[in-house]
């Protein structure tokens, strides 16, 4: 159903050379200060992460030692991203952080989270102690760094490639499929990503690179998302997904507010978010 790491690892490291080097040119409005990677510069690149954050954690502070079992089919879900232990990047992030540093406190379930990973089992059996463990590693600055360059290479340069082939240009646009990759996560299943991405095609008669206006395709997408996260196909994730459907709202907003350059400040005041984004 979802994509193993080492796909998924293959994959972010491709697309982290073929986009890294690219994207010089500036956008409009506050965003414009440096260059920009994956289609956004740095301080759109943290405004959308700091949305995701609201979504994953409520809060637009990054939480990197967050860790809990939200029933949700998925095993433990943690970190700054919703990494879980069924779906492959729970196990990559402890992977890397044990190449740079065997001796911590995360190392000893490797064997158990590949195993989790095999079946994308999200058992949590072998898994006493873990929430624990992964709040102490996220008191270590490597521990931080890699989960860093683990969102990068899994959700951001792959939703920014999506971005790119559909020939969405606007910031907004490119933080929603930011947001939605990460929820959704970029396996074959029908609430994956790229599932949303072929009904949105579908239902919008194409993309930009085929003349569709950008905020009607945003508006469709956006749409065909909040419908499948209040009707899941997965039962296990369904009642939680349902809960989260204002991911969606809150984007329509800020797309009625027509801030298509994530200018700041954001107010968030919609479907039991609330926050300003800076």
């Amino acid at each position: 159903m979802f994509m193993t790491h080492n796909m998924k690892q293959l994959l972010g490291i491709a697309i982290l050379l073929s986009l890294a080097f690219g994207c010089k040119e500036t956008a409009a409005g506050d965003g414009d200060e440096g260059d920009m990677i994956g289609g956004l510069t740095a301080i759109q690149k943290h405004r959308a992460e700091q949305l995701i954050s609201l979504f994953e954690n409520g809060t637009i502070e990054i939480q990197y030692a967050y860790a809990e079992e939200l029933g949700d089919g998925r095993g433990i879900t943690a970190g700054r991203a919703g990494f879980t232990t069924a779906t492959g990047d729970v196990l990559l992030v402890v992977q890397r952080y044990t190449e740079r540093k065997a001796d911590n406190p995360l190392a000893v379930y490797l064997p158990e989270l590949e195993r989790l990973n095999d079946a994308e089992s999200g058992d949590t059996g072998n898994l006493d102690g873990f929430v624990g463990a992964w709040k102490e590693a996220a008191g270590d600055a490597d521990f931080l760094a890699v989960q860093d360059e683990v969102v990068d290479e899994l959700y951001f340069f792959p939703s920014a490639e999506y971005a790119d082939e559909a020939g969405l240009t606007t910031a907004l646009a490119r933080a929603e499929l930011y947001d939605a990759i990460i929820q959704h996560g970029e396996g074959d299943d029908p609430d994956g990503f790229p599932a949303l991405m072929e009904r949105t095609v579908e239902k919008a008669d194409g993309t930009p690179v085929d003349g569709v206006d950008e905020k009607e395709w945003l508006r469709v997408f956006l749409s065909v998302r909040k419908n499948d996260l209040t009707h899941a196909y997965d039962e296990e994730t369904r009642e939680v997904w349902a809960e989260s459907a204002g991911r969606c709202d809150v984007f329509t907003a800020i797309v009625e507010s027509d801030n298509w350059d994530l200018d700041g400040p954001i107010e968030v005041l919609t479907a039991g978010y609330e926050a300003v984004i800076p």
